[in-house]
């Protein structure tokens, strides 16, 4: 155990005199220890991907960045993955609209279903399921 505590403080200090002054500032750097051992990464401000950054004062959306807008609303593809995960079989999508995206396919039995989702949000909520 004393070895690995050695190892790993010496990877760091290596790893802390590698990076270049001007890439990163020390609030950008975050210290990850999991099961692969001791990681230095770079910290982002926010990814969107992953959490939800509408606490953070949405200056993206602001400035109008449209990298932005569209990673807030639901697109063919997380509708098509939100099917699969519902069960729904060979799922395909059947319309694209201004509000709303239909998935059609074959639930468990295979009998025909069409599920219609909701554009204007990322999480891509269900309106219904016919």
């Amino acid at each position: 155990m004393h070895a690995l505590l050695k190892s790993s403080v010496l990877a760091l200090a290596m790893a802390l005199t590698s990076i270049p002054i001007g890439a990163a500032s020390a609030q950008d750097l975050e210290l990850h220890l999991g099961n692969d051992g001791p990681q230095l990464r770079l910290r982002r401000d926010c990814d969107p991907d992953r959490e939800d950054c509408r606490d953070r004062g949405d200056y993206r959306r602001d400035r109008g960045d449209e990298r932005w807008s569209r990673r807030r609303e639901c697109t063919p593809d997380r509708a098509l993955d939100k099917a699969d995960r519902m069960g729904v079989r060979r799922a395909r999508i059947d319309d694209v609209g201004r509000r709303t995206i239909s998935v059609r396919g074959r639930d468990r039995f295979g009998d025909r279903i069409v599920v219609t989702f909701d554009r204007r949000d990322g999480r891509c909520p269900v309106l219904a399921r016919d």
